[in-house]
């Protein structure tokens, strides 16, 4: 794996590191393959939860606009090799995935960040659209989990205005869901992802794919797929762990099968 992106496995946590420091961690190919390469690997099942996060004083500043001349003309064929594919792969893990936003998120940077399941932001963190501020719109998936996360009016309005919000603005809008001091971040995270890797995975991912589904289901399908995911959750281990744990008064202990 390049250098561009670090990975470290602690028990069943992964952590993803952007680590291009000197450019705030700013996208280019040789980062992006990188991180293909790494959340394929998070894709295994002994990976529980997963931890995205940036070198230095920032997590993502978007796209390394050195780098962007280059793809102008095709940008569309551009973003279908970089960004696209690592987005839907953030979706498609069956676990949660965790944006430890310990600095500027900016631009892409900003969109994939919405793209994990949880957000949680250093006090030093900010959050800026970027794209409207150099004539661009928004792509990296970020009108449409924007939207998700903060509903049309405020989505539009930030995201049209290139507004920065800081780290405590953004736990009042709901963006994150948790602000913790510079100083103890790192342990906060850590903390956080373990108590998540100790949670029924299957049931989690599954979780996570009933409301990717809900998006644009009918409600009658939505109650299809939920019984389908049922019907597979209850011939788990960790669905008879649940219920024994459950009926004997003690915390249960998942393995994620």
């Amino acid at each position: 794996m390049a250098d561009e992106v670090l990975t470290r496995r602690d028990g069943a946590v992964m952590t993803v590191t952007f680590n291009r420091p000197e450019v705030y961690n700013a996208f280019n190919r040789e980062l992006h393959a990188a991180l293909h390469e790494a959340l394929t690997e998070a894709a295994d099942d002994s990976v529980r939860a997963v931890v995205i996060t940036g070198a230095g004083k920032g997590f993502c500043a978007g796209q390394d606009l050195n780098e962007f001349g280059a793809v102008s003309d095709s940008i569309g064929d551009a973003l279908e090799q970089t960004y696209h594919p690592n987005v839907r792969l953030v979706r498609s893990l069956a676990k949660p995935v965790i944006a430890a936003v310990n600095g500027p998120a900016a631009g892409a940077g900003l969109s994939f960040a919405c793209a994990c399941d949880l957000r949680v932001a250093s006090s030093n963190a900010t959050f800026v659209p970027g794209f409207v501020g150099i004539g661009l719109v928004p792509d990296a998936g970020g009108t449409w989990f924007v939207h998700r996360l903060l509903g049309f009016a405020r989505a539009f309005e930030w995201m049209s205005t290139n507004r920065r919000l800081s780290a405590e603005e953004a736990l009042e809008w709901g963006l994150v869901s948790e602000v913790v001091d510079t100083d103890a971040f790192e342990g906060r995270v850590a903390e956080l992802a373990a108590e998540w890797a100790t949670r029924p995975t299957l049931a989690i991912g599954r979780t996570k794919q009933l409301f990717e589904h809900s998006h644009t289901a009918a409600l009658d399908d939505q109650l299809a797929l939920e019984a389908k995911l049922q019907q597979e959750s209850v011939g788990t281990a960790d669905f008879r762990e649940g219920v024994s744990a459950f009926l004997q008064k003690r915390p249960p202990e998942f393995t994620g099968a």
